[in-house]
């Protein structure tokens, strides 16, 4: 069976591209191994060992280099939010191109992209490129949600996407996301929507960076049978 590695900012991005993966590929049924942060051996839901930083650290690591020998595809999760015109020079993103207009979203993809590559290294980039795919949500991945709440032009958004998600939530679901305290089950109950394939498929090129990333798994064209009526 083809395997995906994840390595993210936490467990609550890992459950979002779990279930758009299993809406992609149409089953549940997918071998998909947490990298980075792992799940706690007593609760899969939990880890001491996530954050922004670390997604660097462990591509920057023997064992991102050694996970290729076990795992077919790597997918590289982080928020742009994190990066843009951050404080910390050595990840700094800026937001604005030479003539101080806003990058577009997939431009600041393609610069977070970059970086990326920086760190995992040329040469070993260049030869386990098309088993890398890259998750980047501008500016977070909450705004990947905006699609399943909104048929406006807010489905579109890429600033203030938690705030604008949470005056949903509240209606349709009755709970908020707090950002200092992310709630696993409230992402697993949210993205489950993307797990089927037909919703996926109608809603995500409604935002840009969860277009990206769909783009990019097509364009590897990986096959994994699908199950019937699932």
């Amino acid at each position: 069976m083809i395997s995906f590695g994840l390595v993210t900012e936490g467990i609550t991005d890992q459950i979002v591209i779990e279930n758009i993966l299993a809406g992609y590929f149409n089953t549940p049924d997918l071998d998909v191994e947490p990298l980075q942060p792992e799940r706690d051996k007593d609760n899969k839901n939990h880890s001491k060992y996530a954050g922004w930083t670390l997604v660097f650290d462990y591509c920057k690591s023997k064992d991102f280099q050694e996970s290729f020998q076990s795992i077919d595809y790597i997918i590289i999760q982080i928020d742009t939010d994190v990066l843009v015109d951050s404080e910390n020079y050595n990840y700094n993103i800026p937001s604005r191109d030479d003539n101080g207009n806003d990058l577009t979203p997939q431009q600041s993809i393609e610069k977070v992209i970059e970086k990326f590559r920086d760190v995992i290294g040329e040469d070993f980039y260049d030869k386990y490129q098309q088993k890398i795919l890259f998750a980047i949500s501008v500016n977070s991945i909450e705004c990947w949600f905006l699609p399943l709440y909104y048929t406006d032009s807010r489905k579109a958004k890429v600033k203030n996407c938690l705030d604008t998600l949470n005056q949903q939530l509240a209606k349709k679901h009755k709970f908020t996301i707090d950002p200092n305290a992310k709630n696993p089950e409230y992402y697993r109950e949210i993205s489950k929507q993307y797990s089927k394939q037909k919703f996926l498929m109608k809603h995500y090129a409604e935002n840009p960076s969860l277009k990206d990333f769909i783009e990019q798994l097509q364009s590897r064209d990986i096959q994994i049978a699908a199950e019937e009526n699932w």
